[in-house]
């Protein structure tokens, strides 16, 4: 993404007509793509049609699958944008409507995933908290549409801008990848937009999400239930490793180049395209999540691929944790 209103950076235009980084970006699309297909179809059928009841949980669950099956229809179309060379030729509506569908399943995905920490600190941790101010299902749901409204909120500049760039020495159209500077009205307005993608819908986020799992750990590192702790830790791992890998790296990077850009006329421009690439593999992660941090989808799951029964031993600990299942989601 640059920031600019008329002339493009070498780096910029080096990227435009580097073929093969073209290639191998729109590769990695294709693949992200079909596994985010299958793995939040089957999510999303399991989710719905085959686990009862709908708890809190999995209403988070159900609301990160639905972003990621959005990116997975959005993915074709920048496939074909990478493999055109750039060239754009769909219109800038098109171009608005998808890059918001793009950002918003990142950082939907972010906040989701907060919440379903939170859920966890407030049943393991609070369980007492946990049962006193829950309101079953409402409070989900209304969480959910917060996080929806928060993020199309911040992201609202990008569906009032023409997101389309000519450039007419290579003869394209870009999408999103060169922004003009004259997108928000002041410089203290990309300040305010920065923060709020940056450090609002990301950082905060994320620190809240570290706090909760690190808790979770401690408190089931008191316990006996060593399949429980186990799984606790194998679902801390996994979501923490898709915040490190596919949003940190993006994030970051978004704010050094903008920054860069905007004030010293440089950029990043090729590692954001990267890490942009890469944090589209959070779609295909999320299965992993819920797997371990529901019991009745993990179950469902074992029954559809017909995997063997669980061991004695750990039957016997899923059997523990019914009740506080039921009262929880997890």
């Amino acid at each position: 993404m640059n920031s600019s209103s008329s002339k493009l950076d070498n780096a910029t235009l080096s990227l435009f007509k580097n073929v093969n980084t073209s290639i191998a970006i729109s590769v990695i699309y294709i693949v992200i793509t079909l596994m985010n297909l299958m793995g939040n179809g089957l999510s999303m059928w399991l989710l719905l049609f085959r686990t009862s009841p709908k708890t809190p949980s999995i209403i988070f669950m159900i609301n990160l699958t639905l972003t990621d099956l959005a990116l997975g229809t959005a993915l074709p179309f920048q496939i074909a944008y990478q493999l055109l060379g750039y060239n754009w030729n769909l219109g800038p509506n098109m171009c608005s409507f998808l890059t918001m569908m793009f950002f918003t399943n990142m950082y939907c995905s972010i906040l989701t995933m907060m919440a379903i920490g939170i859920d966890r600190y407030l049943g393991i941790v609070r369980p007492l908290l946990f049962r006193e101010t829950r309101e079953r299902k409402s409070l989900a749901i209304i969480s959910c549409l917060f996080m929806w409204g928060l993020v199309l909120s911040v992201l609202y500049p990008l569906m009032t801008t023409d997101l389309t760039f000519d450039i007419p020495e290579l003869g394209i159209t870009t999408c999103f990848d060169v922004l003009k500077k004259n997108m928000l009205p002041s410089q203290s307005a990309w300040v305010a937009f920065l923060f709020c993608t940056c450090f609002v819908l990301f950082f905060f986020p994320f620190c809240i999400t570290t706090f909760c799992y690190i808790r979770v750990i401690k408190q089931l590192g008191s316990d006996s239930k060593t399949a429980q702790k186990a799984r606790a830790i194998r679902l801390a791992f996994i979501v923490l490793m898709v915040f490190t890998l596919c949003f940190a790296p993006n994030n970051i990077i978004l704010l050094a180049h903008t920054i860069m850009r905007i004030f010293f006329k440089k950029s990043l421009y090729t590692a954001y395209k990267l890490t942009l690439c890469f944090s589209c593999l959070n779609s295909c992660l999320d299965p992993f999540i819920y797997y371990f941090a529901s019991k009745d989808f993990r179950q469902k799951l074992r029954q559809i691929m017909n995997w063997r029964s669980l061991s004695s031993t750990e039957s016997k600990m899923e059997h523990r944790e019914v009740l506080f299942s039921m009262q929880s989601g997890l």
